[in-house]
């Protein structure tokens, strides 16, 4: 059993949930190299284009990849647009305008536009996948919504960009990003039309052909595994609220569990569920140095506030916790042991792993993760490190109390099921 048991270490993390080999994934760091990128792709397309966002906002640097999309589907390119009600609603007038007399197909995402939306079940589960697939052949996955990322939507404009992270990826590991793109689309667009023909009264039955005639594509030919692919082995790991509940947490936890050396992770809010703390507190007792790098500059003090119940504990075992203080920090990434890495749109709280649609790609690559660790050190140098929080008298514990009380009664409101 210990030998099998060793054997099993040197495999990649949840091969069976979709790891392929021949992949070419490329490390994208802000904005600034993602959508001069996404720009590239989308005015080389030949077919199609899906496109899925939870923030896709009004300014310059957003509209500018709308007219690209535009110009994209005046080329005859089939263009899907699926956007989150909540994460986009501030925007969402001026994008139908920008689309509006073009055939871009866009649609909401769970729309909150009504006052009795908020009534609806479910309506605490959001679409907070950043995703963008062209003509099957590239995917850009990760946590950087469609925004400039000096401008944010709470707190204006920054000198700084916000720190944050996206892959583009080639091969096989493509396929499964497109098939989940197109499922939340044809769910958002689904969903439009039967509001439509409640509130329109218009035959189902037209709307459903109408539906069925937008959601009409022709086979998808996957690119040829080539010698220009380097020998990369990814895969795409998804969360959502049928099949794949607890995928991603899953991924996380096994690598760290299954860590021997290091385990660096970013992530801006930061509330672990048992699973995920247990293997950070296991693993910096066996000697793995353990490093977080957390939210210094708060986008929301509650969400802060959540991270610090958990450091004096955090801190006794052992683990290393970091502050990000020279900008908002977006990113959800994580390295262990200089060969597994991942980056995506989870954080590692209750609303990322069990209520929200997530994606992330887990990358089993010693030149990738070594890439990505690089970014890491940058980030930590320039970090500040908690050393002490009086974190283990009374109003400790009642901090930890009130925050936990709080994080069970949004998991029972949104309808999460199982322990946390």
């Amino acid at each position: 059993m210990r030998q099998l048991g060793a054997r099993r270490r040197g495999r990649p993390p949840a091969v069976d949930a979709g790891f392929s080999g021949g992949n070419e994934v490329e490390l994208l760091r802000g904005g600034d190299a993602l959508f001069p990128r996404m720009h590239e792709a989308i005015a080389a397309a030949h077919r199609e284009v899906w496109l899925a966002t939870y923030i896709f906002h009004d300014d310059a640097t957003s509209l500018a990849l709308a007219d690209a999309l535009r110009a994209a589907d005046r080329r005859g390119v089939r263009v899907r647009v699926v956007v989150d009600g909540f994460g986009s609603g501030a925007s969402l007038a001026a994008l139908r305008e920008r689309f509006a007399d073009s055939g871009v197909a866009f649609a909401v995402f769970r729309p909150m536009d009504r006052w009795w939306r908020w009534l609806q079940p479910g309506q605490l589960r959001r679409l907070h996948q950043k995703l963008c697939v062209v003509d099957g052949e590239i995917a850009f996955v990760g946590g950087i919504n469609v925004i400039d990322d000096r401008n944010d939507l709470h707190h204006g404009a920054s000198e700084l960009p916000r720190l944050d992270f996206a892959v583009a990826v080639r091969g096989a590991v493509v396929a499964p990003v497109a098939a989940s793109v197109r499922a939340i689309w044809s769910r958002a667009w689904l969903g439009r039309d039967f509001d439509d023909a409640l509130l329109d009264y218009v035959p189902l039955r037209r709307r459903m052909s109408l539906w069925l005639a937008q959601l009409w594509r022709g086979p998808q030919r996957l690119p040829e595994p080539g010698p220009s692919l380097a020998p990369v082995m990814a895969a795409f790991v998804l969360r959502d609220n049928l099949r794949r509940r607890r995928t991603i947490e899953h991924a996380y936890a096994h690598a760290i569990r299954n860590a021997q050396q290091t385990v660096d992770l970013i992530c801006p809010y930061f509330y672990p569920g048992q699973r995920i703390r247990h293997a950070l507190q296991g693993a910096a007792r066996r000697g793995v140095r353990v490093r977080l790098l957390l939210q210094g500059k708060l986008d929301y003090r509650i969400a802060g506030w959540a991270a610090e119940a958990l450091y004096a504990d955090l801190l006794g075992h052992g683990v290393e916790i970091y502050e990000y203080t020279p900008a908002f920090l977006h990113a959800k990434v994580a390295v262990v042991d200089g060969h597994w890495a991942t980056v995506g749109s989870s954080n590692i709280d209750p609303l990322s792993l069990l209520v929200n649609l997530e994606a992330n790609v887990v990358v089993w690559d010693r030149p990738f993760a070594a890439r990505l660790a690089q970014e890491v050190e940058t980030a930590l140098a320039v970090s500040a490190r908690v050393s002490e929080h009086g974190g283990r008298g009374l109003r400790a514990l009642l901090h930890r109390a009130v925050v936990a009380w709080f994080a069970y009664v949004f998991l029972r409101v949104a309808g999460a099921a199982g322990r946390y």
